[in-house]
């Protein structure tokens, strides 16, 4: 059986990692907020953005804390359309989630399917990203930390969903972001602790990409999204804005009028 680090540069990764799945999460959560305020294509398009965020996050948390694991006796590399099919996986799940918390009808269902999906969503996208992995060996996982890794991120995401919700201002959204990226790492660490890799005697050559080659390009192009995107979020006007302005301007024309 091979020996398994999952903390090879030591804790860069998992810090890093962790603040990933935060912005994603921050970015998400207010995307999905702002879409309860919207009606029509504009709630639609928050919560297409909001399924793209957390989705992004929840992948570049994943890979960027991949580079700290390292098997003993064996290179790690990936399979490049599975990679890509987990990033896929995980926005179209959160999406789901996302979407059933948009347009529930019954708020406290809605939460609750929808931090359901979402967390799914999370260890969909954990499972088919190990699926990628390749090595010199077998990968195995030891099911009850399988579903202890399950249930963490079901009930860290409903949480999330419930206080940026149900308590709607800057600190509870902020605590509803620091929960999620800790419903995200603590699956990524309860699901790796349950793998068992047992080594192969011969030595194939590998299929897949290293890391460097592929993973690393696609999170630092996934990272700069989600940062700019939140600057964009950040910056854009809230639907209440947008009818002050419109009642401002509004008022400005028929002063004019009247004036006239």
């Amino acid at each position: 059986m091979g020996t398994l680090n999952h903390f090879s540069f030591g804790l860069i990764t998992p810090a890093i990692s962790y603040l990933m799945a935060c912005v994603g999460a921050a970015l998400g959560l207010r995307c999905t907020l702002r879409a309860l305020a919207a009606t029509g294509a504009s709630r639609r398009n928050w919560l297409f953005t909001a399924a793209a965020a957390i989705g992004s996050g929840i992948w570049t948390m994943h890979f960027i804390a991949m580079f700290g694991f390292t098997v003993d006796g064996t290179e790690v590399r990936y399979d490049v359309p599975i990679t890509l099919l987990s990033l896929v996986m995980a926005i179209a799940v959160v999406g789901v989630g996302v979407f059933l918390v948009g347009y529930g009808r019954n708020r406290n269902r809605a939460l609750l399917l929808g931090g359901l999906a979402t967390g799914i969503g999370v260890a969909a996208m954990h499972y088919t990203g190990m699926a990628a992995v390749r090595l010199h060996g077998e990968v195995h996982y030891e099911v009850g930390a399988v579903v202890l890794s399950v249930l963490i991120a079901v009930a860290a995401a409903t949480a999330a969903l419930w206080a940026a919700v149900t308590i709607r201002n800057v600190w509870a959204a902020g605590a509803a972001a620091l929960l999620m990226g800790v419903a995200v790492s603590s699956m990524h660490y309860t699901g790796m602790a349950a793998v068992q890799v047992h080594m192969h005697p011969g030595r194939a050559e590998l299929g897949g990409a290293t890391p460097m080659q592929f993973v690393f390009p696609l999170a630092v192009a996934l990272g700069s999204f989600l940062f700019l995107a939140s600057a964009f979020v950040a910056l854009s006007p809230t639907a209440q804005e947008n009818a002050a302005y419109r009642q401002a301007g509004e008022l400005t024309v028929e002063e004019f009028d009247r004036a006239a």
